[in-house]
């Protein structure tokens, strides 16, 4: 009986987190289906989350550089070492709540990566790709 209870307090807590997640990743991408892209893929999200470039101070990143290729895991910034909460949706729905934090670390990381700010193609790529973790 107590269980019972337990798992429907924690669905009546949780779901609505993961509706509001999942709509504020497909909010971002419904903006940027209207600058010009085909439709996301979590392949091509994937394949450019492992892409090395080489980056002004002669190192090579990648996104998994930092975060891993197993999102489901914590990460650690290379040069910080502050450490990262993983990035798979299903265990992290908390990184895709607000569209603001998440356009935030867009910018941030694609320009610290990527040395530019990603192209809405990617930055929706990407999104497909962790929501499919």
């Amino acid at each position: 009986m107590f269980f019972r209870i337990f798992a429907i307090a924690c669905a009546v807590i949780l779901c609505p987190q993961m509706g509001q997640a999942q709509n504020a990743a497909r909010e971002l991408q419904n903006i940027y289906a209207t600058q010009g892209t085909v439709d996301f893929s979590a392949e091509r999200g994937g394949a450019k989350w492992g892409l090395e470039v080489q980056s002004k101070s002669g190192d090579r990143r990648s996104c998994s550089t930092c975060h891993g290729a197993d999102l489901t895991q914590a990460g650690q910034h290379i040069k910080t070492k502050k450490h990262l909460e993983p990035m798979a949706f299903s265990v992290n729905k908390e990184r895709y709540i607000k569209t603001k934090k998440i356009e935030k670390w867009f910018k941030r990381n694609c320009k610290w990566t990527w040395g530019r700010e990603c192209t809405a193609q990617e930055k929706g790529d990407f999104l497909e790709y962790l929501l499919a973790q």
